[in-house]
């Protein structure tokens, strides 16, 4: 793509939130970006759920709210479909001004993970399911969509129901339709368990390729959404008592001769699949603030929901955290089903892939897996609230081997200060700090 044929063009790098956060600049910036031409503060990845500078923020007070560099990822410039007029997105990383990575970028704490893979000669290869709700959200409370065939509110859940596809086809059409045009493999696409609930899944690709299509994903659903005059919303739980968002993430390993290190050419995979099986589950108590990092996250862990409760693992089984699906044995893989929609995917690929590594690295054995519904097992299980998660985010040993410590001291103030403004929020009121922000 030609950004030069422009007058104006975005850049944006990723927050702790997975929320955009960058510049539009001119068509003529289109041969400056690789030089460093666009700056902004360091600590702009590092504001909160509303965009505000963290309280006593080392990056703001302590070196004068410093600059970084930003610099295009690899990925190819991206039109964006949402927009009547004609731009492009360019994906951005932060840099310092000496040219290191900045490590409070998201982006980064992942590419650190991968690293560990490619010391081995592996790649890591991942896939996503990714759930999301349309809505109306014009009133004071998130209410379903109107069927666009009937001029009526939906009034149930209608699971794999094509006749609600077909209902919603034009806004379907135009998001195949945008995320062809955006590079992003988009594949199956179904009518979900909730009230205007979907999901569309990823075909599989190398892990950071996989975070970046996540990523701008969201962001096109939610744009395209405004298009057909609905909102959508990844919120683990846009209403009580319905089912929540998740995203689940599939997860093999490669070695350099293109072989699956997971597939023993059975359906019990290997013993380094079950090494990293270990190591996600022992990880997953620490990793809670990544795979639930909002008050309403936390709404979505109801037992016997659709979404697991417990660090538990299984062959062909839905009710627990670590799934081993069946099919062909060269296709072995690890399914993480724990974390709700409302992720930031670069930190949950890196926290899922640094378990994983942590796993094989340590040879760690997992427990036998379960057998049956895993809801009825007492096991160990995630944090139950935010505020548990984030202490338990701070002190993990799993974490501190995965994240940089200036991502996880970032991460941590940036969710205490969320956490204490969402307190003063009425409840019934929070959701609009979240519809379009996670």
């Amino acid at each position: 793509m030609d950004l030069g044929q422009f007058q104006t063009f975005r850049v944006a790098a990723c927050d702790l939130n997975g929320q955009m956060r960058g510049k539009v600049v001119p068509g003529s910036y289109a041969e400056k970006l690789e030089s460093g031409a666009v700056r902004m503060p360091l600590s702009v990845l590092n504001l909160d759920l509303w965009g505000e500078d963290i309280e006593d923020s080392p990056l703001v007070f302590e070196t004068g709210d410093a600059d970084g560099v930003l610099r295009p990822t690899g990925r190819a410039p991206m039109p964006v479909p949402w927009l009547d007029a004609q731009s492009a997105l360019v994906p951005m990383s932060m840099y310092t001004d000496e040219g290191a990575a900045f490590e409070g970028d998201p982006r980064h704490a992942l590419a650190r993970v991968l690293t560990r893979f490619k010391a081995r000669g592996w790649t890591p290869i991942a896939a996503t399911e990714m759930e999301f709700t349309l809505l109306d959200d014009s009133g004071a409370h998130p209410q379903a969509p109107v069927n666009p065939r009937s001029g009526r509110p939906l009034d149930g859940s209608a699971i794999l129901s094509m006749s609600q596809m077909d209902a919603f086809a034009p806004f379907f059409d135009d998001l195949y339709a945008g995320a062809f045009a955006m590079g992003i493999p988009a594949e199956t696409a179904i009518s979900e368990a909730g009230v205007g609930q979907f999901e569309v899944t990823m075909r599989h690709g190398p892990a950071m390729e996989m975070a970046d299509n996540a990523w701008a994903f969201k962001a096109l659903v939610r744009g395209l959404a405004r298009k057909h005059a609905m909102a959508a919303t990844f919120m683990a739980k846009p209403y009580p008592g319905d089912a929540g968002n998740g995203m689940h993430v599939h997860v093999s390993v490669v070695d350099q001769d293109g072989n699956n290190v997971f597939d023993n050419g059975g359906p019990d995979g290997t013993e380094t699949m079950r090494q990293a099986v270990a190591g996600c589950l022992a990880a997953m108590p620490g990793s809670s603030l990544i795979f639930a990092p909002h008050t309403n996250s936390y709404d979505r862990f109801v037992a016997g929901a659709h979404a697991p409760t417990a660090a538990a693992w299984g062959y062909e089984n839905r009710t627990v955290a670590v799934r081993i699906p069946g099919g062909p044995n060269a296709a072995r893989r690890v399914e993480h089903r724990t974390a709700g929609g409302d992720i930031n995917p670069y930190l949950l690929l890196s926290a899922v892939l640094g378990s994983v590594m942590i796993g094989i690295d340590d040879q760690m054995v997992p427990p036998a897996p379960v057998v049956g519904n895993a809801y009825d097992a007492n096991l160990p299980g995630l944090a139950t609230n935010l505020s548990d998660a984030i202490d338990a985010f701070e002190t993990d040993p799993f974490m501190a081997r995965i994240f940089h410590p200036q991502l996880i001291d970032n991460l941590i103030m940036t969710k205490r200060q969320e956490l204490k403004k969402m307190m003063d929020v009425p409840a019934d009121q929070r959701w609009k700090a979240m519809l379009e922000r996670v």
